[in-house]
Protein backbone atom coordinates (compact mmCIF):
# COMPACT_ATOMS: atom_id res chain seq x y z
CA UNK A 1 0.00 0.00 0.00
CA UNK A 2 1.48 3.64 -0.86
CA UNK A 3 1.32 5.63 2.14
CA UNK A 4 1.49 8.80 -0.01
CA UNK A 5 -1.70 8.69 -1.57
CA UNK A 6 -4.15 11.85 -0.06
CA UNK A 7 -1.27 14.02 0.78
CA UNK A 8 -1.76 17.24 -0.49
CA UNK A 9 1.53 19.32 -1.71
CA UNK A 10 0.91 22.83 -2.53
CA UNK A 11 3.61 24.22 -5.35
CA UNK A 12 4.51 27.78 -5.82
CA UNK A 13 6.77 27.97 -8.83
CA UNK A 14 5.71 30.54 -11.27
CA UNK A 15 8.66 28.89 -14.10
CA UNK A 16 6.57 26.78 -16.23
CA UNK A 17 8.48 24.25 -17.66
CA UNK A 18 10.05 23.03 -13.80
CA UNK A 19 6.33 23.58 -12.07
CA UNK A 20 5.32 21.27 -15.27
CA UNK A 21 8.11 18.30 -14.35
CA UNK A 22 8.12 18.55 -10.57
CA UNK A 23 4.00 18.15 -11.15
CA UNK A 24 4.33 15.27 -13.03
CA UNK A 25 6.71 13.76 -11.44
CA UNK A 26 5.54 14.05 -7.81
CA UNK A 27 1.49 13.18 -8.84
CA UNK A 28 3.45 9.95 -10.27
CA UNK A 29 4.60 9.20 -7.12
CA UNK A 30 0.99 9.36 -5.50
CA UNK A 31 0.93 12.84 -4.30
CA UNK A 32 -2.25 15.42 -4.48
CA UNK A 33 -0.32 18.64 -6.23
CA UNK A 34 -2.11 21.81 -6.42
CA UNK A 35 -0.13 24.85 -8.33
CA UNK A 36 0.03 28.62 -7.48
CA UNK A 37 1.92 30.97 -9.59
CA UNK A 38 1.84 34.46 -8.06
CA UNK A 39 3.32 34.82 -4.44
CA UNK A 40 0.04 37.21 -3.72
CA UNK A 41 -2.28 34.26 -4.08
CA UNK A 42 -0.49 31.68 -1.10
CA UNK A 43 -2.03 33.14 2.37
CA UNK A 44 -5.27 32.72 1.19
CA UNK A 45 -5.21 29.17 -0.79
CA UNK A 46 -3.17 27.98 2.47
CA UNK A 47 -5.37 29.46 4.90
CA UNK A 48 -8.76 27.80 3.52
CA UNK A 49 -7.00 24.22 2.06
CA UNK A 50 -3.52 23.92 4.45
CA UNK A 51 -1.67 21.83 2.51
CA UNK A 52 0.56 18.58 4.10
CA UNK A 53 3.75 20.34 2.43
CA UNK A 54 4.53 23.62 0.97
CA UNK A 55 7.46 23.72 -1.87
CA UNK A 56 8.07 27.16 -1.57
CA UNK A 57 10.24 29.40 -4.59
CA UNK A 58 11.60 32.58 -3.26
CA UNK A 59 11.66 34.44 -6.58
CA UNK A 60 7.86 35.14 -7.46
CA UNK A 61 5.50 37.89 -8.76
CA UNK A 62 4.09 39.86 -6.52
CA UNK A 63 5.35 38.77 -3.07
CA UNK A 64 8.46 36.68 -2.83
CA UNK A 65 9.30 33.72 -1.03
CA UNK A 66 10.82 35.24 2.00
CA UNK A 67 7.94 37.63 2.52
CA UNK A 68 5.87 34.84 2.40
CA UNK A 69 7.73 31.99 4.24
CA UNK A 70 7.81 34.63 7.05
CA UNK A 71 3.64 35.42 6.89
CA UNK A 72 3.11 31.69 6.27
CA UNK A 73 4.51 30.79 9.80
CA UNK A 74 2.04 33.05 11.84
CA UNK A 75 -0.43 30.44 11.37
CA UNK A 76 0.72 27.24 9.06
CA UNK A 77 3.03 24.87 11.42
CA UNK A 78 3.47 22.26 8.38
CA UNK A 79 6.86 21.78 6.65
CA UNK A 80 8.25 24.29 4.14
CA UNK A 81 10.94 23.27 1.15
CA UNK A 82 12.30 26.43 -0.50
CA UNK A 83 13.53 26.38 -3.49
CA UNK A 84 16.89 28.84 -4.00
CA UNK A 85 18.83 29.84 -6.80
CA UNK A 86 21.90 27.73 -7.24
CA UNK A 87 25.20 29.29 -4.90
CA UNK A 88 23.16 31.58 -2.89
CA UNK A 89 23.99 30.59 0.26
CA UNK A 90 22.48 33.98 1.88
CA UNK A 91 19.66 32.40 0.45
CA UNK A 92 19.53 29.15 2.41
CA UNK A 93 20.19 31.33 5.40
CA UNK A 94 17.23 33.53 5.29
CA UNK A 95 15.04 30.95 4.34
CA UNK A 96 15.63 28.94 7.58
CA UNK A 97 15.80 31.45 9.72
CA UNK A 98 12.40 32.72 8.57
CA UNK A 99 10.97 29.34 9.24
CA UNK A 100 11.83 27.08 6.01
CA UNK A 101 12.18 23.25 7.28
CA UNK A 102 14.48 22.85 4.34
CA UNK A 103 16.55 24.00 1.40
CA UNK A 104 16.83 22.90 -2.31
CA UNK A 105 18.57 24.92 -4.90
CA UNK A 106 18.26 24.36 -8.38
CA UNK A 107 18.24 23.16 -10.51
CA UNK A 108 16.38 20.50 -8.67
CA UNK A 109 16.99 16.81 -8.91
CA UNK A 110 13.82 14.81 -8.95
CA UNK A 111 15.00 11.58 -6.78
CA UNK A 112 16.65 14.26 -4.19
CA UNK A 113 13.51 16.54 -4.16
CA UNK A 114 11.40 13.48 -3.31
CA UNK A 115 13.75 12.05 -0.51
CA UNK A 116 13.19 15.83 1.01
CA UNK A 117 9.67 15.65 0.79
CA UNK A 118 9.35 12.11 2.39
CA UNK A 119 11.83 13.01 5.43
CA UNK A 120 9.88 16.36 6.04
CA UNK A 121 6.63 14.27 6.17
CA UNK A 122 8.14 11.55 8.18
CA UNK A 123 9.49 13.98 10.79
CA UNK A 124 5.92 15.95 10.90
CA UNK A 125 4.03 12.75 11.60
CA UNK A 126 6.73 10.95 13.69
CA UNK A 127 6.07 10.90 17.70
CA UNK A 128 8.00 13.24 20.01
CA UNK A 129 11.61 12.07 20.45
CA UNK A 130 12.07 9.66 23.41
CA UNK A 131 13.42 11.19 26.36
CA UNK A 132 13.20 11.17 30.27
CA UNK A 133 11.41 14.36 30.52
CA UNK A 134 8.27 14.52 32.27
CA UNK A 135 5.52 14.84 30.31
CA UNK A 136 6.99 16.34 27.50
CA UNK A 137 9.05 19.41 30.22
CA UNK A 138 12.54 19.97 30.39
CA UNK A 139 13.44 22.35 33.35
CA UNK A 140 17.26 23.86 33.59
CA UNK A 141 17.35 27.10 36.26
CA UNK A 142 15.17 29.77 35.39
CA UNK A 143 14.84 27.87 31.59
CA UNK A 144 11.62 25.72 31.04
CA UNK A 145 11.34 23.99 27.02
CA UNK A 146 7.79 22.56 26.29
CA UNK A 147 8.10 20.32 24.27
CA UNK A 148 3.77 19.62 22.95
CA UNK A 149 3.53 23.75 23.14
CA UNK A 150 7.31 24.31 21.54
CA UNK A 151 7.59 26.70 23.42
CA UNK A 152 10.67 28.41 25.87
CA UNK A 153 10.29 30.44 28.84
CA UNK A 154 13.54 32.19 30.73
CA UNK A 155 11.92 32.89 34.09
CA UNK A 156 8.47 34.38 32.80
CA UNK A 157 9.45 35.42 29.77
CA UNK A 158 8.57 33.78 26.68
CA UNK A 159 11.51 33.46 24.18
CA UNK A 160 9.99 33.63 20.53
CA UNK A 161 12.02 30.78 18.81
CA UNK A 162 11.26 28.93 14.74
CA UNK A 163 10.30 25.57 14.86
CA UNK A 164 13.44 24.51 13.65
CA UNK A 165 15.19 26.29 16.45
CA UNK A 166 12.88 24.55 19.05
CA UNK A 167 13.75 20.86 17.95
CA UNK A 168 17.61 22.07 18.23
CA UNK A 169 17.18 23.01 21.75
CA UNK A 170 14.58 19.90 22.56
CA UNK A 171 17.20 17.32 21.32
CA UNK A 172 19.87 18.89 22.78
CA UNK A 173 18.30 19.87 26.00
CA UNK A 174 17.11 16.10 26.36
CA UNK A 175 20.49 15.20 26.33
CA UNK A 176 22.36 17.66 28.28
CA UNK A 177 26.11 16.82 29.21
CA UNK A 178 25.98 15.30 26.24
CA UNK A 179 28.08 15.60 23.34
CA UNK A 180 25.65 15.11 20.13
CA UNK A 181 27.52 14.88 17.04
CA UNK A 182 26.12 17.56 13.80
CA UNK A 183 25.65 14.30 11.87
CA UNK A 184 23.27 13.20 14.41
CA UNK A 185 21.58 16.06 14.59
CA UNK A 186 21.42 16.48 10.53
CA UNK A 187 19.89 13.14 10.45
CA UNK A 188 17.32 13.46 13.52
CA UNK A 189 16.45 17.26 12.75
CA UNK A 190 16.45 17.18 8.63
CA UNK A 191 16.11 13.34 7.61
CA UNK A 192 18.88 13.47 5.77
CA UNK A 193 22.78 11.86 5.44
CA UNK A 194 25.56 15.20 6.63
CA UNK A 195 27.52 15.99 3.73
CA UNK A 196 30.07 17.99 5.02
CA UNK A 197 29.01 21.02 4.19
CA UNK A 198 25.49 21.60 5.39
CA UNK A 199 25.29 24.95 7.88
CA UNK A 200 21.49 24.73 8.41
CA UNK A 201 22.11 23.59 12.01
CA UNK A 202 24.69 26.09 12.99
CA UNK A 203 22.11 28.60 11.81
CA UNK A 204 20.25 27.68 14.23
CA UNK A 205 22.47 27.33 17.21
CA UNK A 206 23.86 30.36 16.55
CA UNK A 207 20.37 32.12 16.52
CA UNK A 208 20.02 30.12 19.45
CA UNK A 209 22.68 31.28 21.81
CA UNK A 210 21.67 35.03 21.01
CA UNK A 211 18.25 34.25 22.15
CA UNK A 212 19.23 32.25 25.20
CA UNK A 213 21.62 34.64 26.32
CA UNK A 214 24.61 33.15 25.61
CA UNK A 215 28.23 34.48 24.69
CA UNK A 216 28.03 34.20 21.13
CA UNK A 217 31.89 34.49 20.70
CA UNK A 218 32.21 32.08 23.68
CA UNK A 219 29.34 29.87 24.32
CA UNK A 220 29.03 28.73 27.39
CA UNK A 221 25.36 27.23 27.47
CA UNK A 222 25.47 25.65 24.01
CA UNK A 223 28.87 24.57 23.45
CA UNK A 224 30.66 24.03 20.73
CA UNK A 225 32.56 20.70 21.25
CA UNK A 226 35.51 20.61 18.04
CA UNK A 227 35.27 17.85 15.54
CA UNK A 228 32.80 16.39 17.91
CA UNK A 229 29.34 18.50 18.02
CA UNK A 230 27.38 20.27 20.30
CA UNK A 231 26.88 20.38 24.26
CA UNK A 232 23.69 21.50 26.31
CA UNK A 233 25.26 22.56 29.53
CA UNK A 234 22.81 21.95 32.21
CA UNK A 235 25.14 23.44 35.29
CA UNK A 236 25.45 27.31 32.85
CA UNK A 237 21.45 28.21 33.94
CA UNK A 238 21.52 27.69 37.09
Amino acid sequence: MNTNIQTDILLVEDDASLAEWILQYLRGHNYQMHHITRGDQVLASVKQQPPALIILDVMLPYKNGFDLCRELRGFYTGPILMLTACGEEADEILGLELGANDYLTKPVRPRVLLARIKALLRRESAEPMDTHAPEGQLQFGQLKILRDAKSVFYGNEIIPVTANEFDVLWLLASHAGKVIRREELVTQLRGIEYDGFDRSIDIRISRLRKKLFDNTEQPYRIKTIWAKGYLFSPEAWE
